[in-house]
């Protein structure tokens, strides 16, 4: 993917995602992780014009609803043992990238609250259902969006069902978020009806941090 003219680059975020294709990631540890890198890689945001997504391939680990009820399931690309590393908790049941800045490029969107795409993935605890949403005041300058589920918008719900098998703990989900401009943008994650705030930093740095 091109990154649009004028658009700062900067470092990118943990291994999990692979936010461009041809760039150095950083190091994670297990093979089975190093195969989701793979996975990722084949990727691309919704919204990009250029070139559509494509159904994971090899590899893929596809969720089915064993309860029979609730939302449908968000389609997953890998099952885990536990959140990877380069990634934090946020409450008990979704781990987001720890990394100061996640770089964002041209996502080709015509919704200007979408001018921009920091692709990162999504981990969340098996048979968890979580709301992810931009915060109160930022509706119209940041998009959400995972596993395929559409035109990103400013509140999504992932349905992590267990995997077949029941292999790993927790799910993880290709997508991001869309930015009008980088910028650091708060989100609400809301699982068991509890809200946990988190900012991340969408091509720039959250204030109080910095870039290795």
């Amino acid at each position: 993917m091109s990154a649009h003219a004028g658009t700062t680059r900067t470092p990118r975020a943990p291994a999990l995602v692979e936010p461009g294709v041809g760039r150095r990631t950083r190091p994670i540890a297990g093979w089975a992780l190093l195969s989701l890198v793979v996975v990722l890689s084949a990727c691309t945001p919704t919204g990009d014009s250029r070139q559509r997504t494509t159904p994971p391939a090899d590899g893929a680990a596809p969720s089915t609803d064993s309860s029979g009820g609730g939302p449908p399931c968000t389609a997953s690309v890998d099952a885990l043992s536990a959140p990877p590393a380069g990634y934090r908790l946020v409450g008990r049941d979704v781990a987001v990238p720890d990394a100061a800045v996640i770089s964002a490029e041209d996502s080709g969107e015509a919704d200007p609250a979408a001018r921009l795409f920091a692709k990162w993935g999504l981990v969340v605890r098996a048979g968890a259902v979580v709301d992810v949403r931009v915060a109160p005041g930022w509706q119209d300058r940041a998009r959400l969006g995972w596993g395929g589920t559409g035109t990103p918008a400013a509140t999504v719900t992932v349905h992590a069902c267990a995997s077949e098998g029941g292999q790993g703990q927790w799910m993880a989900f290709v997508g991001g978020t869309w930015v009008a401009q980088a910028a650091c943008v708060p989100l609400i994650v809301t699982s068991d009806g509890q809200d946990d705030p988190v900012d991340l930093g969408i091509g720039v740095p959250c204030a109080g941090t910095t870039t290795p």
